[in-house]
């Protein structure tokens, strides 16, 4: 049920500072409380009194539990209103005989007022019944809900499940973040000492018990993404490396402390030359740059080298959470008893300003094009001057942009639909939709037999009612962990079957409804299907899809390609999967970046377009994400991604993957906060958009022509002569050739 109107005002007023929960450290026994599926009892000490409670007098076991979802539960219906962000916190531990630590639970039941039924994951930790542990999380309800019931649960069955608190209560806006202090900092200088080996080894050191020396003949020039985000064409090296020997574990290799050479929130650019020597019998060897960042481990950029060629090593790493006691920077990698070489070894701090400089010319040449406004008069002719200033005829033009046909769309979940600010945001700000999780076949047949397509089809009428276009995602999922448990459990005819019947139901149900589609995700990074039916099946997907809707633009799609980090996911092997799969006659029509980067640097993700763009085929960043707790980091690494993806010629469309808090799957990637406010990276979105949307104004020149260049989209002009105004809509396609629109006064 829904709040009053003065009972909302007293919550915005600060009232929601008191915890809904009621009873919330059992002063008042079990009032309030109930088990889930399982007892539970009210205790003041445990285990001889080595479990006590830690706040208030008494704490709750429930007992007896015989699932995971057993546990603690409390009604929390009416006290509840929508829109509101509230932040969780039970204090939680474990009891029994022989516990191993379990994952722990907050979830929020709840069903809407039109009897949905949904299942909201508010936080989750491993507890032990060592200790009491504080689980956290936060939860917005989108929706007027008839029924909310918030449960504490998830041990496996046997396990006691202790409670000894639970606050739930608005949660506090959290300060915007400050914008971090480069001042001092020297973009472009290389923070690794004695880089070229002219003072030998000095300070490089040995990881673990190999040697080092140095060795001639490595390469004279930087490695491309260096040279491109250095500005220079040509930048001599000395020839110099590091040869590493007596490597006896795959870690050992040159290491260096860089710790105090770096800023805080500064995103610094990795780049060298490496090879490896040895007998690789026939082995590809993983290459990598990590940082030891005092207790954590940071990847610094990743390369596999398949002979004893020099290979070029790019990637980009920040620290953000504070100042290190201690970092080391090293290269590993290959297989023991292989030498590595490493050369011209840069690290430095990159400057976005310049390169967003760089890229706007670009952006000029790709997104826009020249458009000639001529002016004729009734029989024809040019408009010719008529007292007005010398130049021009006296005719004002005045050319807006009113949207831009670059498709720029985020990820939607039905729950989003319920909330008016959500839709009002999305529906706005972006042209493009994609389904978080509402087409996958998971969510559409979670049982065998049982198939409802309902929630894909109220997302699809609201983007339909908003003119917006829709990519499918996904038809399959070739990753074993996200295929559901009855699909796993069928023979191979069964599967096979099950398989066409996916498709078949998908397809026909929504054909030309859907401009793309995702045929099978993440074929790199799993093979689910063509291990159970064999090497053909994904390009029979791929056929199969094709048939049903020719209309239909079908991609591959991948995660960690754009980022050099990942060897299971290099271009090369993108590259090398979609060739194979064309051989096979599988109609690929696209190439799918999916995006969740964190540091981008803007040559790294330039490089891996230019290298896949020599497919032919559109390059679409899929489901982009950046994830940065300062969100002026955050808003700054948005605009690399933004800014890259639209000054390249091969890139056709970005999604987002999700712009609200709480309705995203990675942690501060968020542009809106849950209640709305937009914070640096949404506001930074926001000036993008308008960047690129043209207008001009000014006076036709003395041949009745008005020139401007703008970027493609659609657009309106007004003309003003001495006698009225005449207005006209028009739309600037993609062209290398000008435009040339007539109109007459």
């Amino acid at each position: 049920m829904a709040i009053s109107g003065s009972e909302e005002r007293r919550v915005r007023d600060g009232g929601a500072d008191e915890n809904i929960i009621v009873n919330p450290e059992f002063d008042s026994g079990l009032d309030g409380w109930s088990g889930s599926g399982c007892k539970i009892e009210l205790h003041d000490s445990l285990d001889d009194g080595k479990v006590v409670p830690v706040s208030g007098k008494y704490f709750v076991a429930a007992t007896g539990r015989t699932d995971t979802w057993n546990g603690v539960m409390q009604d929390v219906t009416a006290r509840l209103q929508r829109k509101m962000a509230y932040e969780v916190a039970a204090t939680v531990r474990l009891s029994g005989a022989n516990v191993s630590p379990c994952e722990v639970r907050a979830t929020l039941a709840v069903q809407t007022a039109d009897g949905r039924q949904q299942y909201i994951g508010v936080g989750k930790l491993q507890a032990s019944d060592k200790d009491w542990a504080q689980l956290q999380g936060k939860f917005l309800l989108n929706s007027t809900v008839a029924k909310a019931t918030i449960y504490i649960e998830g041990p496996q069955a046997g396990v006691d499940l202790l409670l000894d608190c639970l606050v739930v209560k608005h949660a506090q806006k959290a300060e915007p973040s400050p914008a971090p202090d480069f001042e001092n900092l020297v973009y472009g200088a290389n923070i690794i000492q004695n880089s070229n080996l002219d003072d030998g080894l000095n300070p490089w050191f040995p990881l673990g018990p190999c040697a080092l020396a140095v060795g001639e003949g490595s390469p004279r020039v930087l490695p491309q993404m260096a040279q491109e985000s250095l500005a220079l064409d040509d930048e001599p090296l000395n020839g110099k490396h590091i040869h590493v020997t007596n490597r006896t574990q795959t870690w050992m290799g040159p290491a260096q402390i860089i710790t105090d050479k770096l800023t805080l929130h500064a995103t610094y650019q990795v780049s060298a030359w490496v090879r490896v020597a040895g007998n690789m019998n026939g082995a590809p060897q993983n290459i990598n740059v990590a940082l030891a960042v005092d207790s954590q481990w940071l990847n610094g950029g990743q390369v596999l080298a398949r002979d004893e060629r020099w290979y070029e090593i790019g990637g980009s790493f920040r620290v953000e959470t504070k100042p290190a006691s201690r970092v080391m920077v090293y290269v590993q990698g290959p297989d023991a008893g292989l030498d590595l070489m490493v050369a011209g070894f840069q690290v430095f701090p990159v400057d976005r300003k310049a390169r967003a400089k760089h890229l706007r010319k670009l952006t000029d040449k790709v997104r826009k094009r020249d458009v000639v406004v001529k002016l004729t008069g009734a029989d024809g002719s040019a408009v010719k001057k008529q007292g007005a200033t010398e130049g021009d005829c006296g005719v004002e033009v005045r050319v807006r942009q009113t949207s831009n046909s670059f498709p720029l769309g985020a990820c939607i979940m039905r729950t989003n639909m319920d909330n008016e600010d959500f839709v009002d945001f999305f529906t706005k700000h972006f042209n493009w939709a994609v389904f978080g999780n509402e087409l996958k076949w998971y969510w559409t047949e979670p049982q065998r037999g049982k198939v409802s397509y309902a929630d894909a089809d109220d997302l699809l009428k609201l983007c339909c009612d908003n003119g917006m276009c829709v990519r499918g995602h996904c038809i399959f999922w070739e990753v074993d962990s996200m295929v559901q448990q009855w699909v796993k459990t069928l023979s191979t005819d069964d599967l096979s079957a099950a398989v066409k019947g996916r498709i078949d139901s998908l397809l026909t149900r929504y054909k030309g409804k859907f401009r793309h589609y995702d045929v099978n995700n993440e074929m790199l990074h799993g093979s689910f299907y063509q291990d159970k039916l064999g090497k053909d099946i994904r390009a029979t997907m791929f056929k199969t899809a094709s048939e049903l809707d020719p209309d239909a633009l079908l991609f591959v799609n991948d995660y960690n390609v754009e980022g050099m980090c990942d060897i299971r996911a290099t271009p090369e092997a993108y590259i090398q999967q979609i060739i194979g799969l064309q051989e096979q006659g599988a109609p690929v029509g696209g190439v799918g970046l999916q995006g969740h980067v964190s540091n981008p640097v803007g040559p790294v993700i330039r490089s891996v377009l230019d290298r896949l763009a020599v497919l032919g085929l559109p390059l679409w960043f899929t489901e982009l994400d950046v994830s940065a707790a300062n969100e002026h980091v955050r808003a700054d690494d948005l605009e690399v991604m933004l800014r890259e993806a639209y000054a390249h010629p091969a890139v056709e469309g970005v999604m987002l993957w999700g712009f609200w808090e709480l309705f995203m799957s990675r942690d501060d990637a968020h542009l809106v906060n849950a209640e709305g406010d937009i914070n640096e990276a949404g506001r930074r979105l926001l000036q993008l958009k308008k960047e690129w949307l043209t207008h001009a104004r000014g006076h036709a020149d003395e041949n009745g022509e008005f020139r401007f260049r703008g970027h493609h989209g659609a657009y309106t002009v007004d003309v003003i002569t001495s006698t009225g105004k005449i207005s006209q809509e028009f739309t600037v396609d993609k062209d290398d050739s000008p435009m040339v629109l007539d109109i007459k006064v």
